[in-house]
């Protein structure tokens, strides 16, 4: 299997191409650490971008959401042309002038046709996975769901046809001139999601202690 992505059109990219790659396992690190993405279309006419849950299962990537939801029912009809971002954000880089401020990210986007899911099999494995994507070991201390939840839940599968990578690291790069003002800068790191104390549901029975897939979480 190839260690990379074909450049295309869609993923050759304008600027700062210096930091743009396609490496495959790159780009699978990415989505598997990121929570959640965002998945633009168009429907009638109009771009919408939501916020999805995703997984990733080897070079496929499942979104799932209501079977009465627009662009789930747009894809049923031949696929619908979807792009999916992923921004993960590593620090804060503070200039001397306003101009030169950023941030360090790790950024990924697909290009491809997302279709429905009918398989049983295929599609009860999807939603596992997304719960497993988010809480890894939860699945297996939870209810599946019942065949009216799956009627009522619709996955689209993308292939990772179509994606690329875009890393920004390092210190500010301010211009010369700025370099003896009298400003502080450098980069304000951002540690991976940590989760706080969990917070039991209020009526959960007693007795029940949250799981160590619960208490130790954590990502990256």
């Amino acid at each position: 299997m190839t260690q990379s992505y074909p450049t295309t059109v869609r993923t050759a990219g304008t600027r700062h191409r210096e930091r743009l790659a396609y490496d495959r396992n790159a780009v699978h690190a990415v989505l598997d650490e990121a929570v959640h993405c965002h998945v633009g279309f168009v429907v009638d006419g109009e771009p919408v971008v939501l916020p999805q849950l995703h997984a990733r299962v080897g070079d496929d990537l499942y979104l799932h959401g209501s079977t009465g939801a627009r662009a789930l029912r747009a894809a049923r009809d031949g696929g619908l042309p979807v792009c999916v971002t992923v921004t993960l954000v590593d620090g804060l880089v503070l200039a001397r002038s306003a101009f030169h401020h950023s941030i360090n990210y790790r950024a990924v986007v697909v290009h491809g046709r997302a279709e429905e899911v009918t398989d049983p099999e295929v599609k009860q494995a999807a939603l596992q996975a997304l719960v497993e994507g988010i809480v890894p070991g939860r699945s297996a201390e939870v209810r599946g769901p019942t065949s009216k939840e799956l009627a009522a839940t619709t996955v689209l599968r993308l292939a990772l046809v179509e994606a690329s990578i875009k890393v920004r690291t390092g210190p500010p790069v301010d211009d010369d001139a700025d370099l003896t003002l009298p400003y502080w800068a450098g980069v304000l790191p951002l540690s991976p999601p940590k989760a706080g104390t969990p917070q039991p549901a209020p009526d959960l029975s007693a007795g029940i202690a949250a799981p160590a897939h619960v208490t130790a979480w954590t990502r990256g």
